[in-house]
């Protein structure tokens, strides 16, 4: 039982540790809410990009492969790329979300079956689901010795926390966005921020990895 309660004790710590800065982010995803940009997309976007992070960690468990944090870093250019494509497209797509709105509400079904379907094939999970992934380098360094050092029982009590965790994190988000204040302030001034958040979070990954360090690599 000691041993039971070490491990998550231990999972709760991990997951907290290399995901506070998620807050942030859901909080601005949570704010750009509409017909275009549903809670599901966010939802089933952050299960799909933390799985992702999840296999890119198991390396460790089986013990071999440990990815260089420099090489890491490189996944901040995806939330560079997506940031500079909505600060360039953000007119069109306030044009294209109004123009789609009257279809969405006609063709929304009330099957949650279809729903999560639909979830998984729309472009907006995949942002999601890329942006999560690509925030999650610091994860990725964590997950891969924590896997390392446990055994097969063990990562399944591991995996089973960090997971519900993640609905924990949405939920908390969701709920934060929805405050009055917090709301306001998001809905006011979310749009126009984020692709700047989503921009320096890139080149904050790369800085912080020391991605940097490669260009020198390369003149050589």
């Amino acid at each position: 039982m000691n041993k039971i309660i070490s491990i998550l004790t231990e999972s709760i710590i991990a997951f907290a540790a290399t995901n506070i800065d998620d807050i942030l982010i859901l909080l601005l995803f949570f704010s750009q809410i509409n017909t275009y940009f549903r809670r599901r997309h966010i939802f089933v976007g952050q299960y799909l990009g933390f799985t992702f992070i999840i296999i890119a960690s198991l390396p460790g468990f089986f013990g071999g492969l440990v990815i260089p944090r420099a090489w890491i870093g490189l996944l901040g250019i995806l939330p560079i790329a997506i940031g500079i494509k909505q600060l360039f497209s953000q007119e069109t797509e306030r044009v294209e979300i109004q123009t789609v709105t009257s279809d969405f509400t006609s063709s929304r079904t009330t099957n949650p079956l279809l729903s999560f379907i639909s979830s998984l094939i729309s472009p907006q999970t995949y942002k999601v689901a890329a942006i999560t992934f690509a925030n999650g380098g610091d994860n990725i360094g964590i997950y891969i010795p924590l896997f390392a050092g446990i055994n097969f029982s063990s990562l399944l009590i591991t995996l089973a926390v960090f997971f519900i965790m993640v609905g924990v994190w949405c939920v908390v988000a969701y709920l934060l966005a929805r405050q009055v204040t917090i709301a306001s302030i998001l809905s006011r001034y979310g749009s126009a921020i984020v692709p700047f958040v989503l921009i320096a979070l890139g080149l904050y990954i790369m800085y912080e990895r020391g991605t940097f360090t490669l260009l020198s690599l390369i003149k050589k």
